[in-house]
């Protein structure tokens, strides 16, 4: 699952189109349960990790994922930064300590990494609804196509939740019905990241 470092930029540049494309969506979420500025946050964070493209490709595997988490951190408002920047800091730190050996494993440690830093859990109505679904279909050996549907599919599953973390919590059950734009994000970039990667395989 792990592109080469030749093709980050690439990457990189897919996923930002991704959200760009989506940010509009994001925000019209957002608005229904928090402060509508999800897509936005989401667009500066990628266009900041777009401009330094170049410089990322540079940079051994490893070392380039954790600066786009570093980066994502320092332009990502709310607490889509931190959990973002988080993900990928760690992604890279496990990276670099298992030579990308198992990478289900380090996904899983990262994951687990983010629910520690927004101390919530599988099912309270957060990016982490996509990202343990993500890493079940990855142990599971699903192929990219299969692994892009669990995540859009786990994404729009958190309307039927209610959200336990973040601004939404205040809503209580009024946050039930409305789709988290942070489990949305997630999706699109997982789904951007498929795609392009089985792209990449059939070239």
């Amino acid at each position: 699952m792990q592109p080469e470092p030749i093709h980050l930029a690439e990457l990189i540049e897919v996923c930002c189109a991704a959200i760009v494309a989506n940010s509009d969506h994001l925000c019209a979420l957002d608005r229904a349960i928090g402060d509508g500025d999800h897509g936005t946050n989401m667009k500066r964070g990628c266009e900041a990790v777009s401009a330094e493209g170049a410089q990322l490709s540079s940079l051994p595997f490893p070392d380039a994922v954790e600066k786009i988490g570093l980066t994502l951190v320092m332009n990502i408002g709310g607490a889509a930064g931190p959990l973002y920047g988080t993900l990928l800091m760690e992604i890279g730190r496990e990276l670099r300590m298992r030579d990308g050996a198992d990478f289900p494993l380090v996904l899983k440690q990262a994951i687990d990494a983010v629910a520690k830093r927004g101390r919530a859990h599988e099912g309270d109505k957060t990016l982490l609804d996509v990202l343990y679904p993500v890493h079940a279909a990855l142990v599971s050996r699903s192929s990219l196509r299969e692994i892009a549907l669990r995540a859009e599919y786990s994404a729009t599953g958190t309307a039927a939740m209610k959200a336990m973390r973040g601004r939404a919590s205040y809503l209580g059950d009024r946050s039930i019905g409305h789709i988290d734009p942070g489990a949305s994000s997630c999706a699109l970039l997982t789904t951007a990241i498929c795609r392009y990667l089985e792209e990449q395989h059939l070239q």
